[in-house]
Parts: structure tokens; C-alpha cells; sequence
């Protein structure tokens, strides 16, 4: 695939987000969409990073021509509650390696594209509370004799770069060969071109591998749990709040279970949006009015 390329696993040491505690996000407050982000309120539209190659996730039907999926679904959601409308969304493609970035210079307002929350990634952006739990596990071509990490040692092992997964790899398997790409897709066609011999990723994506090409099989979960949450450039708490208002919504009028239902239930039964944890906060003090103080300003 373009832009591909084959790294020894033990390359460099892994940071591996296996177990990371999830940390506490920004309550809903009482505030209304156009108190808590006026200057998305007042543009009339969201800009949302996602991707557009992710089967069940994110990805562009070929029928319609529009994108679909559970996460472009979600952030209709998220536009429904901001201006009334689920279609006052500019969808940005970004791809694995650019979800940072493109929230930090401002192309983006929020990215929803299967990103995990890590210690490393909480230092440079603001997350809202979890949307879904993914657990990696391993995809191979229908026949193979990989069964389990054990089995890649000396293989190729296909991982977008920048990812999760590339960390679990190189813990779990220090001895395979990775072929990092820039988007999961990629994966599929370096696995049909006979480029890799597996492919690791979360269930919610290799699912939607095994959609794309009943040829392959999941012969192995459960390598890492992890949880994906709507990724927001630092100091933006309005807007944090915002996403979790919608979350809070979807999990109390069944929304967030239909949207599973629809889209990842046939390949990942038994699915239920992840707990929500918020951060303590001590609020500000009011003077005998009922006004709040400069100082708890």
C-alpha cells in the first residue's frame, strides 16, 4: 500500500496501553449548546475528523455515496444536539497518524476515528468520556496456522502506524516483522496481495475486515482492552461537555444501544456503552445574591 513500510517489531521498546485507566472527563453542565461553544454554534456546523475506509465504523457506502458507520453516526448525534439538525456536520477525512495534529492547528473540531484513550495521548489533547470498549485481537486469511500471538514470531504483521496495536505487537511479538500503513484498509489489501500474514487491531475494526472478506478469520481476542473516546484540542471544556451531554443522552433514550445494534452487533454480540467517570469539581462560590464571586471566578 502507499506510503507502507516493514519495521522489526523490536525496533524500539513499546509503550503498551493494555489496562490504561481510563482518567475522569468533563461533566455535562446545565448550559445550553450556544453558552457552552458559541463560535461552533454561531459558524452552523461541527468539523469532525474521521475516516472513511473503516467498514461498520466509518466509511463511505458505495451504494449512496454518503458516509456511514457507527462513528459518523455518532457525530450526527453530537450536530442533532448542537443545532437541532444531525446534518450540520463537515465530516474531514484524517487518517491514523494525523488525529493529534489535525485537532491541534484547528482542522478539526473533534476527531471520531477509534482512538483510543492512552497516558501518551492525554497529554496532548482532552477527551470526552469512553463511547466504546475495543479489544484487539488477531485477523489471518482463512487456513492459516496463526493461532495466537505465540505464532508471529517471523511473520509479517499488519498495523496502522501510530496505533495501539503497533504497541501491542511490539510486546507481545517481538520478533515479527510489522507493516505499518496508514489506514486500516490498507491492511485488507496488503493481506489479499499476500503482504502480511495477519493483521492486529481492535475486534471493532478487525469485524469489519471479516465483513469485507469472509476469507479471513479472527482466530484470536482479547490481546488488550481499550476505549475509544471523542478526542478534543486541549483547554476546549465547553466542548467536552458538550459530547458528554450527547453521550448522556444517548445512553438514557436507547440510542446508543440502537446505533450498536445496527452497525457491530452481528459481529460483536452483547455490546453496552462504556461507564461514564467525571471528574470532581468545587463549585463556585455565590455571594448572598445568588451571583457568583470574582473570586470563584
Amino acid at each position: 500500500p502507499p506510503e507502507a513500510r516493514y519495521d522489526a517489531a523490536a525496533s524500539r521498546p513499546p509503550v503498551d496501553p493494555n489496562g490504561t485507566q481510563v482518567q475522569p472527563s468533563l461533566a455535562p453542565d446545565d448550559r445550553t449548546p450556544e453558552e457552552r461553544i458559541p463560535e461552533i454554534y454561531e459558524h452552523e456546523r461541527i468539523i469532525v475528523g474521521v475516516d472513511q475506509s473503516l467498514n461498520l465504523l466509518g466509511f463511505r457506502d458505495t451504494t449512496t455515496g454518503e458516509l456511514s458507520g457507527f462513528e459518523v453516526a455518532l457525530a450526527k448525534e453530537i450536530s442533532r444536539d448542537i443545532f437541532g439538525d444531525p446534518d450540520l456536520v463537515d465530516f474531514r477525512y484524517v487518517d491514523s497518524t494525523e488525529r493529534i495534529s489535525s485537532l491541534q492547528e484547528g482542522r478539526v473540531d473533534l476527531v471520531v476515528r477509534t482512538m483510543s484513550v492512552t497516558p501518551a495521548r492525554e497529554q496532548a489533547v482532552d477527551f470526552s468520556a469512553p463511547y466504546l470498549t475495543a479489544r484487539a485481537g488477531i485477523l489471518v486469511p482463512s487456513g492459516s496456522d496463526i493461532e495466537d500471538e505465540t505464532d508471529l514470531a517471523g511473520r509479517r504483521v499488519c498495523v496502522a502506524a501510530d496505533s495501539t496495536p503497533e504497541e501491542i505487537v511490539r510486546a507481545t511479538a517481538p520478533d515479527a516483522t510489522l507493516l505499518l500503513v496508514r489506514s486500516w484498509s490498507d491492511c485488507l489489501v496488503a493481506l489479499q496481495q499476500f503482504q502480511a500474514d495477519a493483521v492486529v487491531s481492535d475486534d471493532t475494526i478487525l469485524a469489519g475486515i471479516n465483513d469485507q472478506d469472509p476469507a479471513t478469520v479472527i482466530v484470536r481476542r482479547g490481546l488488550s482492552t481499550e476505549f475509544y473516546a471523542v478526542a478534543v484540542a486541549e483547554d476546549h471544556e465547553g466542548l467536552v461537555r458538550q459530547v458528554n451531554s450527547t453521550l448522556e443522552r444517548l445512553r438514557a433514550d436507547g440510542t446508543w444501544q440502537q446505533l450498536y445494534n445496527q452497525w457491530l452487533e452481528t459481529f460483536l454480540p452483547g455490546g453496552t456503552q462504556p461507564y461514564a467517570r467525571y471528574a470532581e469539581e468545587t463549585p463556585e462560590p455565590e455571594d448572598d445574591s445568588g451571583e457568583t464571586t470574582e473570586e470563584g471566578r
